[in-house]
């Protein structure tokens, strides 16, 4: 069995906090038949007023084309899908295909996979890579994995929530992908610390720096993304300093299994907690700059620079 695709799929969405109600809105404006659940309803709602129905639990989900999931640990993942009001929860009905977008394990990830195979509903794991403002400019990215005729048949609505959707291999491998993706992130943002602190203390402003940087071929999406929270000192949350944390364990543990020495990755997990301990837990994880800044000997100041971030849709 599992999805067949179909012009126009019925589609259910799980969790719809800052992430996933940004994504069910993308697809609810391409025209989309949604339905939505939300543990806390509240956060669900105002996407009626797009055209999504509003449900009472996952179960009601169960007999749409193509359920996404985007919730935020491995048991929530758990209850929604095989948990008692789960999506695969009833006798009579199971959707046909499992798109799983959640911050998760890859034992949590493959449990919830058996789990749907046993209903012969299909499972992609989805991660993704943005925040809500990369969802609204179009730029969100995101890896998939799992059976690669589940993938092809899904792809016209994975393309409708970002640009770059990348196919990367059979069963969990998605979430090893995600995981060295937000390692590496890590370790461009401290490398990007310290060369503007370096610039900084040598005469040049941060605007000025990151401007030039952004323009020569070493700038990139992501360096411009964070250049006004470098240069104003603006590190309101779109990634916390612990979260980086987990995916720098993960990332090592990983590589430790694999026989994968990861020198540079190694020291940064270490400046990520050394900023930890010093109580950097609930800003942006860009302040990674103020470290830099302390152990350079040097006070920041906000620019009040304006600066484009470069995700204007």
């Amino acid at each position: 069995m599992g999805y067949r695709p179909t012009e126009r799929p019925k589609i259910g969405w799980i969790g719809t906090g800052r992430m996933g109600f940004q994504l069910a809105t993308r697809l609810l404006e391409a025209g989309h038949d949604v339905a939505v659940y939300n543990r806390t309803r509240a956060k669900a709602e105002p996407l009626a007023e797009l055209g999504a129905s509003v449900v009472d639990s996952p179960a009601d989900l169960a007999t749409r084309d193509v359920v996404f999931v985007m919730v935020s640990a491995s048991a929530d993942l758990a209850a929604v899908t095989a948990g008692e009001h789960g999506v695969l929860s009833r006798a009579d009905a199971a959707p046909g295909l499992i798109v799983d977008s959640s911050t998760v394990s890859t034992e949590a990830s493959a449990e919830a996979r058996a789990a749907a195979a046993g209903r012969d509903t299909g499972f992609l794991a989805a991660p993704v890579s943005g925040n809500p403002k990369v969802v609204k400019s179009g730029k969100l990215t995101l890896a998939v994995s799992g059976p690669r005729e589940a993938f092809d048949a899904a792809r016209p609505l994975l393309e409708l929530l970002g640009r770059g959707v990348t196919y990367v291999g059979d069963g969990e491998v998605a979430r090893l992908v995600k995981i060295a993706h937000n390692v590496f992130l890590g370790v461009v943002t401290q490398s990007l610390a310290e060369i503007t602190v370096l610039a900084e203390k040598g005469g040049t402003s941060r605007a000025a720096f990151l401007e030039f940087l952004n323009n020569s071929v070493m700038g990139s999406v992501f360096s411009r993304y964070k250049t006004p929270a470098l240069v104003n000192l603006d590190f309101t949350p779109t990634f916390t300093m612990p979260l980086l944390r987990k995916d720098f364990d993960l990332g090592l543990a990983a590589a430790r299994d694999l026989e994968v020495p990861m020198p540079v990755a190694a020291a940064t997990a270490q400046l990520v907690w050394e900023a930890i301990g010093a109580g950097s837990r609930e800003n942006d994880f860009a302040e990674l700059l103020l470290e830099q800044a302390r152990r350079s000997g040097i006070e920041l100041k906000p620019e009040h620079a304006t600066v484009d971030d470069g995700l204007e849709a």
